[in-house]
């Protein structure tokens, strides 16, 4: 019996699922909620309300004059779409309009934010894609880093270092009063805000459910990822100041602190790291609380542990691993690109409701509960038609819809709900694709760098997510622009993922070696021929039933 075999043994003792993974999932799933959460409290934090410029001698002493009074319509001048200019004012004595350096904003929606304390509008507009850019940058980091040192050191000591810090600095973050400072604590707050917990999380629940529930499982992280967006929603419509709402958002992390003790160590990671006494030790645990009566032979399975030959090699696995060889370096790029793209087209459509149709809570909150119908629909297809297809087809339905939304005339309320109905579409595709690559980075990377490629996965997503507020700045050239931008990266993703291995009913890798060996040759277009050859082995002629 080789190694891999004798952990799959032992993990088989607790079942595929049952109340420990129940337990232990849940709490794991809560870094998912938060991490949502922080991902984008800038959405509300620092909302950039409908905004005029300032009209001299009328809106002054705390005096604002109508939007649509004669005077302020005579002083601002209009865009080639026809509504007011939010940058420029006209001159009354050249007769042509100038750079306005005050402004007026719509309290409809938003009475507190960054972005109308500092006006982050106009030519200081790119200050505002670049806070969320920070953020995005530190998440970038994390996925490398603390992915790396959670295979080193483990998923649960990251967890709750994670945890800790994302609390404090969710917190800090909102009494932060100057931008570049602001920047500064951002990036950090992005590093364990929705990095660290969140991916350990992830990681430390794939390995302990069996390969039945794995589609299930990871599919709740998402939707429990998708309620943190639906919470940002949820308390910007309550609470109206800024400082205070973000304080709100920051306390969520106390969910996680009490994982120090109610979270384990992942027995497989252990396993890896020879650590094999407090691997069965929890597995013993898992038992006891999944009902299972039988008694564990702990002395022949650490005995076995102690005996296998590839420890050493899982001692040196690092990152470096996952580009050494062939097969998994070209699977690495390519799901690296799978992350990027679906990160772009995710959060460029989750990023930009405020442009869309209608109050900007409800629209926040509708693009998170429409994930809820994707993730059901992942559940009862992904373990009938597989990973690799799935993925592949909702990719590029998700990048269709990006472009075909800019196409879409929004000079009337119906173009403009149809714009935003086809945008609604394209969410619930992407976050499907977004939900199985979690999954299937999980399955396609063996033991020893799991975390690590999750980490690198998760490393393009948070550099395309970084570019998401930069590209969106494009729009000042052409508005189609962004999301034509989105949608092709995401097409050209989708093709590539065909040329990944499928995962379904296929152990999880344990060393580099089953890794390198996992899914050689194994591509859709291969698949296919494999099927039309024994179509037509088994097909008989006409003349043979003659």
């Amino acid at each position: 019996m080789n190694a891999d075999s004798d952990l799959e043994q032992l993990m088989s003792h607790i079942g595929d699922f049952g109340t420990y993974q129940f337990r232990q999932s849940l709490l794991h799933m809560l870094a998912a909620l938060t991490a949502g959460l922080h991902m984008l409290t800038l959405v509300t934090v620092a909302a950039v309300p409908d905004h005029r410029c300032a009209v001299p001698g009328l809106d002054e002493n705390g005096t604002v004059s109508f939007w649509n009074s004669k005077e302020v319509l005579a002083a601002i001048p209009n865009t080639k779409d026809g509504v007011l200019d939010s940058c420029h004012l006209m001159d009354p004595i050249m007769n042509i309009s100038v750079k306005c350096n005050k402004w007026i904003y719509d309290n409809t929606y938003y009475q507190s934010s960054r972005a109308i304390e500092w006006d982050l509008v106009c030519d200081r507009r790119w200050m505002g894609a670049v806070a969320q850019t920070a953020y995005m940058l530190g998440v970038f980091t994390g996925a490398v880093v603390l992915g790396s040192m959670a295979d080193k050191y483990g998923r649960k000591i990251i967890l709750y270092i994670s945890a800790v810090l994302q609390l404090v600095l969710g917190v800090g973050v909102a009494f932060v009063p100057e931008y570049y400072s602001f920047l500064v604590i951002r990036f950090l707050y992005g590093i364990f805000g929705s990095a660290g917990a969140y991916i350990t999380g992830f990681v430390l629940s794939m390995e302990i459910v069996g390969p039945s529930k794995r589609t299930v499982i990871g599919v709740l992280f998402q939707a429990f990822f998708a309620t943190g967006l639906m919470l940002v929603a949820f308390w910007g419509f309550f609470i109206k100041d800024r400082v205070v709402l973000q304080v709100i958002y920051g306390l969520h992390s106390l969910l996680l602190i009490g994982h120090w003790w109610t979270v384990d160590e992942s027995p497989r990671w252990l396993w890896a790291q020879g650590q094999f006494h407090k691997a069965v030790a929890i597995v013993e645990k898992a038992m006891k609380q999944n009902g299972c009566t039988e008694e564990l032979d702990v002395a022949y399975f650490v005995s076995k542990g102690k005996a296998k030959t590839a420890v050493h090699e899982n001692d040196r696995a690092s990152l470096a691993d996952l580009v050494k060889t062939p097969n998994l370096r070209s699977r690495t790029f390519n799901i690296v690109l799978n992350w990027f793209a679906n990160s772009l087209v995710y959060y460029g459509l989750s990023l930009n409701t405020g442009k869309l149709f209608g109050n900007p809570y409800l629209v926040l909150f509708i693009v998170g509960l429409v994930e809820y119908p994707s993730y059901i629909m992942i559940v009862l297809l992904m373990d009938r038609l597989g990973r690799r297809s799935l993925l592949s087809v909702l990719l590029l339905l998700g990048g269709l819809s990006c472009i075909i939304a800019v196409y879409i005339p929004q000079d009337t309320q119906a173009g403009s709900i149809s714009a935003t109905t086809v945008v609604m579409l394209g969410k619930f595709f992407v976050a499907g694709s977004f939900a199985i690559v979690y999954n299937y980075t999980a399955e396609l990377f063996p033991t020893v760098v799991r975390n690590t490629a999750l980490g690198i996965g998760s490393m393009g997503a948070r550099l395309s997510g970084a570019l998401t507020p930069l590209i969106t700045l494009l729009d000042s050239f052409d508005k189609r622009l962004p999301s034509i931008i989105f949608g092709a990266i995401a097409v050209i993703s989708g093709l590539l993922a065909l040329l990944l291995p499928e995962t379904l009913n296929q152990p999880m890798p344990q060393t580099l070696e089953d890794g390198e060996k996992f899914g050689q040759g194994d591509t859709a277009l291969n698949a296919c021929c494999k099927k039309r050859s024994r179509g037509q082995k088994y097909d008989l002629p006409l003349s043979y039933l003659d």
